[in-house]
């Protein structure tokens, strides 16, 4: 492999499985990542055949196994499932994607546990507390600028740095960032027996989403591994730095624009656990006393805000040495449960591409622009689609869209 060298702003879900792809095929890369590690950020992650073989593409097979024995178990039923505020099913919408393995469905996975087990093997080109602050390009190179001065050179640049990507605003300053005026809240409950127990069978589907006359709504996704984390990582990864994680529902609560809760609301990122907590319980009165009381479980000290924000599908622009992935692209709400799987999607493509570019059977501009193609015409509906306002509606699902029966 000829000496070639890729620079990655961002080592969030894309980026690291950019980086296992790259060094999967021999080349040569550095990840800055901002953070000063693998936070916390979100929860539980909506799996699907798309994201599922991109891992598979880009992680060792020992990784690739771990990701698999630790993602939820297979649901009686693959789809989203919307529910009443007293629980009865109103309908349910397949996932979209291509067609999932049919002998372990990719499922759902704890994002931090996922993101602990890209980081594996990566320890020596993975730069915490490295903020990308810009770039800049000379012929066949381009320069990573960092925020303590310092810069990197390479053969590419791969944007990863997410929805307020300081690389796409730079490369592509009229691609706006649109505030929904949605906001949430996202928290957990550990889920025992007795509390599995209790609860509606549709919220043990692939995903369930319960709406309210006063205008919230809640959502709803189990994790319960396969495999105890622990017990998979002690045979797959022995010694790896990867969190046990006990059984989980996730409950996040939605607050549209407008909402009499939402109007009575305290500032969400000003508040105490507590308060947030008591936000929640006001939001479920009245309702079915199953998901009154799952609220009551929640533990108040996993709840965050969350403002919903995403992309304008950007006009085609000229390729480059410079390119993007994931969030920082196409960032989209929630609605379809892709972003992860289109960032995962984007990674593999993109190391194939660059594959390519390095053994010198393709032009690196050429390779880079075969990709960006691909990924306007494969991802930017799904993106159209997640940001239209009826994507909260079980029939709304456009014919453009993959979907995956499961």
């Amino acid at each position: 492999m000829p000496s070639f060298h890729v620079l990655i702003a961002g080592g969030g879900i894309g980026g690291l499985c950019l980086a296992q792809g790259l060094r999967r095929a021999g080349i040569s890369c550095t990840v800055h990542e901002s953070a000063p590690g693998i936070g916390r950020a979100g929860y539980r992650l909506h799996m699907n055949g798309a994201g599922g073989r991109a891992l598979q593409q880009c992680l060792p097979d020992n990784l690739f196994e771990l990701y698999m024995q630790t993602s939820r178990e297979t649901p009686r039923r693959e789809v989203m499932v919307l529910l009443d505020h007293q629980a009865r099913e109103l309908g349910a919408r397949p996932h979209i994607g291509p067609p999932n393995d049919t002998r372990r469905p990719h499922t759902a996975v704890n994002r931090r546990t996922l993101r602990q087990i890209m980081g594996l093997g990566l320890e020596d080109i993975v730069r915490y507390d490295s903020t990308v602050t810009g770039f800049e390009t000379d012929g066949d190179k381009v320069r990573v600028l960092l925020d303590d001065g310092t810069s990197e050179t390479g053969d590419v640049l791969v944007a990863a740095d997410g929805i307020n990507s300081a690389v796409r605003r730079q490369l592509l300053p009229d691609v706006s960032v649109v505030d929904t005026g949605m906001r949430g809240l996202y928290s957990v409950a550990p889920l025992t027996d007795d509390l599995a127990a209790s609860l509606p069978e549709a919220l043990f589907d692939g995903f369930a989403v319960a709406a309210g006359p006063n205008g919230v709504m809640f959502a709803y996704g189990v994790y319960r591994p396969r495999r105890p984390v622990a017990e998979a990582v002690a045979e797959l990864a022995p010694g790896a730095p990867i969190d046990p994680v006990d059984p989980y529902i996730m409950v996040n609560l939605a607050l549209p624009p407008g909402s009499p809760v939402a109007a009575g609301a305290p500032d969400l990122w000003n508040s105490s656990a507590e308060s947030l907590h008591a936000l929640m319980r006001t939001a479920v009165q009245g309702w079915d006393p199953a998901l009154a009381e799952l609220v009551e479980h929640v533990d108040a000290s996993t709840i965050f805000p969350v403002a919903t924000r995403h992309l304008q599908p950007a006009e085609p622009w000229q390729a480059g040495r410079v390119t993007l992935l994931g969030d920082a692209i196409h960032a989209m709400p929630p609605s379809f449960g892709s972003g992860a799987n289109t960032a995962l999607r984007d990674a593999a493509a993109l190391t194939r591409a660059l594959e390519r570019a390095a053994r010198g059977d393709t032009p690196v501009v050429e390779a880079v622009a075969e990709y960006e193609t691909e990924m306007r015409a494969e991802v930017f509906p799904i993106l159209r689609a997640s940001a239209d306002p009826r994507a909260a509606d079980v029939d709304f699902l456009p014919d453009d869209l993959p979907v995956s029966h499961t």
